[in-house]
């Protein structure tokens, strides 16, 4: 049998803000399962019109709902209803000598505080009143007691209520209570995660982080496994909200972590057409053109073996063009912004090829990193970098056509392992040098694999992300053919590195912003 006061009346009390399936719930358990409800306000007054006998909470408590009903539900004869121990002959006791029937279920979910500070126009104010105070007081009164107390914060677990109900198996039962109980213990810390993390961003004028870190995210999915099938793993967040799988087989670990860092990447690039591929995050071709399928070309032809298996994104709608030239070989995952129903036609026959749309999400704002004992947080890697700030250090400026190519180069190598070592054209990638303990190992590599592509560095441009230590880095790229070269600039060696680009003829410019990839 289902657990029931011991008066022998069974109690819900449901006071709901998304009443999605509530009225079918709630006539369920009066008509089937023999309960009385109790209720609040809007959720009272939709279950009286829809036929349900309903008592309000202020008729039972005998205590009106005041204060523009932020005080409605927090009296004793809620959460001594709640809380009651059925077996403590004590508590019985009590709860007999001051009127408390006992409360076998609570539904309840909580004021959409995401929702609302969610939208652009909230104010201070919004946000404060739709911080629910007796819902999350019900909920974790009901789960303490969850013994004797089926606790719902959300509507998807109407159905699964009312089928163990209707088997009336007392273990599925409690078993499921705790289940309920977990989930609301979940719901209330994200949901007073959410509301420290706005207060925080809301009253820190200094921007420091927080004292205390909350991280409330819900499951999106249960993945096979992580980076290797012996690791357990899981994606949380809004993922889903921020890309669409339209095909493909279910997204790895691994390929979440690519997808991730092909978003930051394409990001970068607004107006022109641009394709980039990455393999292992690392970005493999990029380039920018008239079409994407000139992008495409331009982005294979730096490194024609690496995208097997790779990622492809692109900025702008995937056209019939480009599909058909990316169909010629092996990917895991293509994201665009749309896919035009020609390359739906064109890809769609490669059953496995995941096709993501890249919902438009803005550039992460915070980045999470697990370290032994803790949790490492930092700002996003997105400082705005003008060519007005950057300074030319050496004897000759870059030509138009350079600078061209160093602003491009420069967007590509932050989004390269450190040490990272870019050879750019305009507005294209020749050679890319990632992840190496020493700079001039990554230049060394950049250059073979432009030779490998069969491209030539002669003109080129170099890009780094951390300055030169010596100035046997900066004289590599000028014997393999750079004229320019962009880097931070920093190092006690700088004017050895400077005198060497001189020597050479190249021109040189420091941005003062190093960025590091670990």
């Amino acid at each position: 049998m289902f657990f029931i006061s011991v008066d022998m009346e069974k109690r819900a009390l449901i006071s709901v803000s998304d009443k999605t399936g509530i009225v079918d719930f709630a006539k369920a358990l009066v008509e089937k399962h023999g309960f009385s409800i109790l209720s609040t306000g809007g959720t009272a007054a939709l279950l009286e019109k829809s036929g349900v006998p309903v008592t309000e909470v202020s008729d039972y408590t005998g205590f009106p709902e005041m204060m523009d009903g932020r005080v409605k539900t927090l009296h004793p004869k809620i959460h001594g209803g709640l809380l009651s121990l059925r077996s403590n002959p004590d508590h019985m006791a009590q709860a007999k000598a001051h009127g408390i029937d006992m409360i076998d279920m609570v539904v309840v979910n909580l004021y959409p505080f995401e929702a609302t500070v969610a939208k652009p126009d909230c104010t201070l104010e919004d946000a404060i009143e739709n911080i629910d105070i007796g819902g999350p007081s019900m909920l974790r009164s009901a789960a303490k007691n969850h013994a004797s107390v089926t606790v719902i914060c959300d509507a998807a677990d109407y159905s699964r209520v009312l089928e163990a109900m209707d088997k009336g198996d007392e273990e599925q039962l409690k078993d499921l209570r705790r289940q309920l109980a977990l989930k609301v213990y979940q719901r209330t810390s994200s949901y007073d995660a959410a509301i420290a993390n706005y207060l925080h961003s809301k009253f820190d004028a200094a921007g420091s982080m927080p004292n205390t870190l909350n991280i409330g995210l819900p499951l999106v999915q249960s993945l096979r496994y992580g980076e290797n099938p012996h690791q357990k793993a899981a994606l949380y967040g809004d993922f889903n909200k921020r890309f669409n799988q339209l095909q493909g087989k279910e997204l790895s670990y691994n390929n979440i972590i690519d997808i991730s860092a092909a978003a930051e990447l394409i990001r970068e690039f607004t107006d022109t057409p641009t394709v980039a591929i990455l393999k292992h995050t690392n970005p493999c071709g990029v380039a920018s053109a008239e079409t994407l399928l000139e992008a495409w070309n331009q982005a294979f032809a730096t490194d024609t073996q690496a995208p097997f298996g790779g990622i492809i994104v692109v900025n702008k709608p995937l056209d019939g063009d480009i599909a058909a030239a990316i169909a010629h070989i092996f990917c895991e995952v293509i994201i665009a912004p749309k896919f035009t129903p020609e390359a739906l036609e064109i890809l769609t026959k490669k059953k496995n090829l995941r096709l993501m749309e890249d919902l438009s999400a803005p550039k992460s704002s915070v980045q999470y990193k697990s370290v032994f004992g803790g949790i490492l947080v930092q700002d996003s890697d997105s400082i705005e970098e003008l060519k007005a700030n950057m300074k030319v250090v050496t004897k000759r400026a870059p030509t138009d056509e350079e600078w061209k190519a160093l602003l491009f180069g420069w967007k590509i190598v932050k989004h390269v392992k450190s040490n990272a070592i870019v050879y750019a054209g305009c507005e294209r990638t020749l050679g890319i040098g990632a992840g190496q303990m020493s700079r001039v190992d990554s230049s060394k590599i950049a250059v073979w694999k432009s030779e490998q592509a069969g491209l030539s560095l002669k003109g080129s441009v170099i890009a780094s992300d951390a300055f030169f230590p010596f100035a046997d880095g900066l004289e590599a790229a000028a014997a393999a053919g750079a004229t320019a070269a962009i880097q931070p600039g920093g190092s006690i060696r700088d004017a050895e590195v400077i005198a060497a680009a001189d020597k050479n003829n190249m021109a040189m410019v420091f941005t003062s912003v190093r960025h590091f990839r670990h």
